[in-house]
């Protein structure tokens, strides 16, 4: 209950975009293979600001 009105960190937010660009990636493999390069690539992305945040 006390946890219902903590705002989300940079990197919590970060960490849950990138598992959804993934999830769309292997999803559109089997359907589109260069829409799901795209997610894969948009995930790269997100996971290196990730890691920049962490430095």
């Amino acid at each position: 209950m006390f946890g219902l009105f903590k705002k989300k960190t940079e990197e919590e937010r970060l960490q849950e975009k990138y598992k959804k660009l993934m999830e769309e990636g292997f999803k559109l493999q089997s359907v589109n293979r260069s829409d799901s390069d795209q997610k894969y690539l948009e995930a790269d992305a997100v996971l290196k600001e990730i890691e920049a945040l962490k430095k």
